[in-house]
């Protein structure tokens, strides 16, 4: 089966497993995904509350919210890895975020202990994204996900200003979820949350190198992801004149100076195709 038949969330926002009041809210941000955190947002003493009260919330929740959360638990490698399987498993959640995913043994891991679960594997390591290929082919792996600045702080980058050393491992992440047919993988956060423009900047950067989605970390950063990836009112007009000019002459049509050739014509009905997304 095709893992990219389903139309793949555009954003996914965190909120810390610690604040029950904040997680119906979330679904109103227009987030496509919620993230319950029990891992980085949630203090040592404070896991079992916090694990205590996402399983609680996901019992009560509605079918269409279970579907639209995913609870990042904490890494494999942790003492709170096999406590947090047993309350997911417990409660029946669909969607886990496993966090510093370096090989396959680990997702089997998950899905052996939350059976049916899907897993949002996320790569924030050097050792994740040498494996990242074993990752992305792992049974239950339905996105993988780029923790930019755990992988920074793995690999001693400063990316505050200059990101570019993130270049190789967000190709290998985007390459990787290409061959396993999965959807575009998920860009990591932008901290700077009064700064649009680095938000923006961010998003640009992480779609030139092919993913299709962002993780974030405050509500008001949504609606500005979600308008960001918009076609654009030249796209649209570009993409109608390659689809009129094929018409008019298929397999040999000219549109400003250019041959339209199969793949040109295959992005052009892409674009339309985003602009009738209902979710926009």
């Amino acid at each position: 089966m095709n893992r990219t038949s389903e139309l793949p969330p555009r954003t996914y926002l965190f909120v810390p497993g610690t604040r029950e009041d904040r997680f119906t809210k979330a679904f109103a941000t227009g987030a496509d995904c919620v993230i319950l955190d029990l891992e980085d947002a949630v203090s040592a003493d404070d896991k079992p509350q916090a694990r205590e009260t996402v399983a609680r919330w996901l019992t009560s929740a509605s079918p269409e919210q279970r579907l639209r959360v995913a609870v990042r638990i904490n890494d494999a490698g942790s003492s709170y890895f096999a406590e947090d399987l047993a309350a997911l498993r417990a409660c029946g959640a669909a969607n886990v975020v496993l966090p510093k995913a370096e090989n396959a043994a680990q997702i089997a891991a998950v899905t052996a202990g939350v059976p049916g679960v899907r897993v949002l594997a996320l790569i924030e390591s050097a050792r994740g994204v040498a494996f990242v290929d074993e990752i992305a082919g792992a049974s239950g792996v339905s996105r993988l996900l780029f923790g930019t600045l755990d992988f920074a702080l793995d690999l001693d980058l400063d990316i505050s200003d200059d990101a570019s050393g993130l270049a190789y491992a967000a190709s290998c992440i985007v390459i990787a979820s290409r061959l396993a047919d999965l959807p575009a993988p998920v860009a990591g956060v932008t901290p700077q949350l009064d700064d649009d423009a680095r938000l923006l900047a961010d998003l640009a950067q992480a779609r030139n190198f092919g993913f299709g989605a962002k993780l974030c970390i405050h509500p008001k950063q949504i609606g500005i992801i979600h308008e960001a990836l918009l076609p654009s009112a030249q796209a649209l007009d570009w993409a109608r004149r390659v689809l009129a000019a094929d018409a008019a002459s298929p397999g040999a049509a000219r549109l400003d100076g250019r041959m339209v050739d199969r793949p040109v014509v295959l992005q052009a009905q892409r674009v339309l195709a985003l602009a009738r997304d209902s979710r926009f």
